[in-house]
């Protein structure tokens, strides 16, 4: 897994052993990114279940003024903090070291808010559901927040509507998609 643009373009980014953590895959990466690439530079990004933080990475390096990366695996928060180290990015970023609904109250605590809040929860669960519904009870996210999520290709979102979010985009591939959601207008 690399950093495929920006200041830390073509680094070698480190992953953890094992099936707790998917790295998305650099193509798929890439395939994301040429999506937002015009969102990102100067937005406030948030990486939810961040793993080995390679997506976060990524929009740091491609000019994000801020990322905060969630994770709550021991060794994916020490492989982060390796990966930040190694590609210079500590300065716009900050690592939490909890779960993802704990993250998202104190960030809400504290006044955040977030243009681009993208998510890769273990697939087949619907965390990413208990994750919309925490999101829009907060004041983390706006209607021009693009929310994006990592999914396996069987999960369906047609719950989307009746919690006032709509899906912008969906790009497809071999095993799983990303789902671009935002909130709708009022």
């Amino acid at each position: 897994m690399r950093v495929i643009a920006g200041k830390a373009r073509r680094l070698q980014l480190k992953t953890i052993e094992g099936m707790n953590t998917r790295p998305t895959q650099d193509r798929t990466k890439e395939t994301m990114f040429n999506v937002i690439n015009n969102c990102v530079p100067g937005c406030y990004f948030l990486d939810l279940f961040s793993g080995s933080g390679g997506i976060g990475i990524e929009a740091a390096s491609r000019g994000a003024k801020k990322c905060v990366l969630v994770e709550n695996n021991r060794r994916a928060y020490d492989c982060i903090m390796y990966n930040l180290k190694y590609t210079k990015l500590e300065d716009v970023s900050k690592v939490m070291f909890t779960t993802v609904e704990s993250a998202i109250k104190q960030l809400d605590n504290v006044g955040e808010h977030f243009d681009i809040v993208f998510m890769d929860p273990p697939y087949n669960h619907l965390f990413e559901k208990d994750v919309l519904n925490y999101l829009k009870e907060s004041n983390l996210i706006s209607n021009e927040s693009i929310i994006i999520v990592e999914a396996s290709n069987e999960t369906e979102f047609d719950y989307l509507e009746d919690m006032g979010y709509k899906i912008i985009k969906e790009k497809v591939y071999k095993t799983n998609k990303h789902v671009f959601i935002q909130l709708c207008g009022e």
